[in-house]
């Protein structure tokens, strides 16, 4: 059973667009859909890590108020981390679900029992990964991608009794 969700920001959480203002200023726009599956994810007892390339305060802020405990920026080894992450949790990669976009989310991707990419992931992401989502990063992938697992952990009753 999945009971671990990795994710990349930039290209799956947001749409990769990365806008700087004036002022040094980032801005991200993060999908509210997104957000309420990874938030009823975790109030289901399970676990939730952003793995991502580049360091945000922007992402930190997401992070927190979706309350997932598990940010690391800056990984330049995605792989690595997520080594260290299943470790921590003390679950296996058959408990892992990753989704990435480009190049630098392969070998973190090869090993997750489930790999994901958005419709608009790069061709050699789509090559490698068990399923290419209908909708683009920040457009919903993330939830496309939580909607899936929680099907196929046949958990859509808990899912939806989290807000009924």
């Amino acid at each position: 059973m999945i009971k671990l969700l990795v994710l990349d920001v930039d290209g799956c959480l947001t749409n990769g667009s990365i806008i700087y203002s004036n002022d040094t200023l980032e801005t991200k726009a993060f999908n509210v859909k997104d957000g309420l599956g990874i938030a009823t994810w975790i109030k289901m007892g399970h676990h939730v890590a952003i793995i991502t390339g580049r360091n945000s305060l922007v992402v930190e802020r997401r992070a927190k108020e979706l309350g997932i405990q598990h940010l690391h920026q800056g990984v330049k080894e995605k792989e690595k981390v997520l080594k260290q992450v299943i470790v921590e949790l003390n679950l296996s990669m058959k408990n892992v679900a990753a989704i990435g976009d480009d190049l630098n989310d392969i070998k973190m991707l090869k090993l997750a029992a489930k790999s994901f990419t958005p419709n608009d992931g790069v061709k050699e992401i789509k090559e490698i990964v068990d399923t290419v989502l209908s909708k683009n990063g920040g457009d919903g992938a993330v939830r496309e991608m939580i909607d899936i697992l929680v099907d196929e952990n046949y958990q859509r009753e808990e899912f939806m009794g989290v807000w009924l």
